[in-house]
């Protein structure tokens, strides 16, 4: 990639202008091809999210051949090879569930497009999966450093649930951050979600902020705000930050320790700055709505963002009708177990 310079001894002024330009063109040349693959990747994606509007509204797939390690371990042990094997439930319990709609809500950074496995393999056995893109996420032209707000963050996953017939209901993943879109939305519209699983996710109690969840490993907020070098101030320097973006190696490191290399470099070109804003907000949640929800937790167990002592806490302060833990993940599963996720999510839609 570029133009290869020769070094010679003579160094006069037109030959350092002439390497000079020469290595400004082979610049322009990798940033043009960078922006290319990303920009390939996000036609990609809207191509999906069009071909499959018709059948599901704001859902984008890709069928892909299935992948995953070793099965699951769950809190729940249950027998289920009557239920489902193959990655599939029988024809009879699909037929008597309460809903066959997974809604699928990807973590800070990310789009609808990390979830593609799991869309492939919950199509395949019979479901109807339907990945949204958060505001400022994925191809949602939103600027990030101008959501200021949860619910303006969360109102793709809000608009979605309202928009739904009066007596249809579907089943809600949240990925990391996006728990707390999952809690409020299970406040505002909790007679339209049959059950809410929190993947790896943000389950705050009443009166938390989603950052809350991090302080333990971290630093206070307050230090963060101040010291951070990962801030975005898309308001100047002068004014509060509007955003954080995490460096490539930074994402590697805590996000995808167990992921496959072609997932990683699927997200390198595709994930976008968080807006800072909706995990600084606290959350208000009332028994009689958050409260009364199914909840379910899947925890990830080598998981370096959100590691696993304080998923336990997460559970232990705020129980969950279930908990279910994933060996071998990293805070991806979706990238990293896609097989012993998927059997999870059956397990939890087959619940009565």
């Amino acid at each position: 990639m570029g133009n290869n310079l020769i070094c010679i001894p003579r160094k006069d002024g037109k030959d350092i202008r002439s390497e000079s330009r020469k290595k400004v063109r082979s610049q322009r040349k990798m940033s043009v091809e960078e922006e290319l693959i990303h920009r390939q990747a996000l036609a990609m994606a809207f191509h999906q999210h069009q071909s499959q509007s018709q059948r599901f509204d704001g859902s984008m797939s890709r069928r892909i051949s299935k992948q995953g390690g070793p099965g699951t371990s769950s809190s729940r042990r249950r027998n289920l090879s009557d239920s489902f094997s193959n990655g599939k439930l029988s024809s009879d319990v699909l037929d008597n569930l309460e809903t066959k709609k997974f809604v699928l809500v990807h973590g800070e950074g990310f789009g609808a497009w990390c979830w593609y496995k799991s869309i492939s393999l919950l199509e395949e056995a019979g479901f109807h999966p339907i990945a949204l893109d958060l505001s400022g996420s994925g191809i949602d032209h939103t600027d990030t450093n101008g959501i200021t707000t949860l619910a303006e963050y969360a109102s793709p996953l809000t608009n979605f649930l309202k928009s739904l017939p009066e007596n249809e209901k579907v089943i809600v993943v949240g990925h990391s951050c996006a728990g707390a879109c999952l809690s409020y939305a299970l406040e505002h519209y909790p007679k339209k979600i049959s059950k809410a699983i929190y993947l790896s996710a943000t389950m705050v109690r009443h009166g938390q902020r989603p950052f809350d969840v991090f302080t333990d490993e971290l630093i206070s907020a307050e230090v963060f705000m101040k010291e951070s070098q990962l801030l975005m101030y898309g308001n100047g320097k002068d004014r509060s930050p509007t955003g954080l973006k995490l460096e490539k190696n930074q994402i590697n490191k805590l996000y995808f320790n167990q992921s496959p290399a072609k997932d990683v470099a699927l997200a390198a070109v595709s994930m976008r700055p968080i807006p800072l804003k909706p995990i600084m907000e606290s959350l208000s949640l009332t028994p009689e709505k958050y409260g009364n929800a199914r909840r379910f937790y899947v925890q990830t167990l080598e998981d370096r963002a959100l590691s696993s002592d304080i998923q336990e806490k997460l559970v232990r302060e705020n129980p969950p009708e279930g908990v279910y833990k994933l060996k071998g993940s990293d805070h991806c599963p979706f990238f990293s177990k896609p097989q012993s996720l998927h059997k999870v999510l059956l397990e939890i839609a087959q619940l009565p």
